[in-house]
């Protein structure tokens, strides 16, 4: 199978495909794809008939004097990964193909849920990733969409918009994948610097420290305030290091907690700067069992 450019050929294959007997899974990335977005492949692979991968990198999603310019690209790459973990398509369409001339319709989900974390340091952002996704679901029907819990809120939002919506597609979320060391596997990593990439370990490795307080039984072991002075010790002490945010919430909820409660998820997110580089991070946290 080949790339596919545009809506008529997908829709082809579609058809080609009988896509009435056939489930399908659609993994929504903007390429430059590594083992996290092959993880979801094989997932994708696993639950369904047929399996497309789109490739695009949404102009949307970006404010003025972020990385929509230089953010790494290699089509032939990322068919070649992709094809590989299972996939029968990929989608790569230019950006007059998703956004037809003209265009000036946006979907957006509002409310705490897009003004915090990300949507606090990037107001525009999750706009252009609800429309995005919006309009993939519009051209390829997918019965599973497929995301990677390093995105979170990402996930909790297009959560949102499709039951607000009623759209017929179900969100699946899977684990982060992350390097030997500790470290999320993100597309932006190439950007890092050798000691950048060193020193970035203090995020997984904050939050790792947070999860071990919280079930250690100290007197102020479930005290948010205390556990995100931890992560903050943590990333303070990398000399390169520059928070964007430090937080933890409710994990259905996205609000404000200050203590976590057993039975109970919170969300652990943290967004630091490295030189030129934005890394996001996250973890569950939840009270162990005794």
């Amino acid at each position: 199978m080949s790339i596919i450019k545009t809506v008529k050929e997908l829709e082809a294959w579609s058809k080609n495909a009988d896509r009435k007997t056939s489930t399908l899974g659609l993994i929504p990335t903007m390429g430059y794809l590594h083992e996290g977005h092959c993880s979801l492949i094989r997932a994708a692979k696993s639950e369904n008939d047929l399996v497309v991968v789109s490739v695009f990198v949404n102009p949307t999603q970006f404010a003025p004097g972020e990385d929509f310019e230089s953010y790494p690209r290699s089509i032939e790459r990322d068919y070649k990964l992709a094809i590989e973990a299972g996939a029968d398509v990929v989608f790569n369409p230019e950006t007059e193909e998703v956004y037809v001339p003209g265009s000036s319709t946006f979907v957006e989900v509002t409310g705490e849920i897009t003004r915090k974390l990300c949507g606090a340091s990037r107001p525009t952002h999750f706009r252009g990733v609800t429309t995005v996704v919006n309009i993939l679901f519009n051209i390829v029907q997918p019965d599973k969409a497929y995301f990677g819990q390093k995105d979170a809120q990402q996930a909790m939002i297009i959560k949102k918009m499709v039951r607000d919506l009623h759209m017929p597609v179900e969100v699946v979320v899977c684990p982060i994948v992350r390097e030997a060391d500790g470290l999320a596997m993100s597309s932006r990593n190439v950007y890092l610097s050798q000691e950048e990439r060193k020193q970035a370990l203090c995020l997984s490795g904050g939050l790792k420290k947070a999860w071990e307080y919280l079930n250690s039984g100290a007197e102020d072991s479930r005290s948010v305030k205390k556990l995100i002075e931890i992560i903050r010790n943590e990333i303070e002490g990398q000399s390169l290091a520059v928070i964007d945010y430090v937080m933890i919430l409710d994990g259905e909820t996205l609000e404000e907690i200050a203590d976590i409660e057993p039975g109970k998820n919170a969300l652990a997110a943290v967004a630091v700067k490295f030189g030129k580089t934005r890394l996001i991070d996250n973890r569950v946290l939840s009270v162990e069992a005794r």
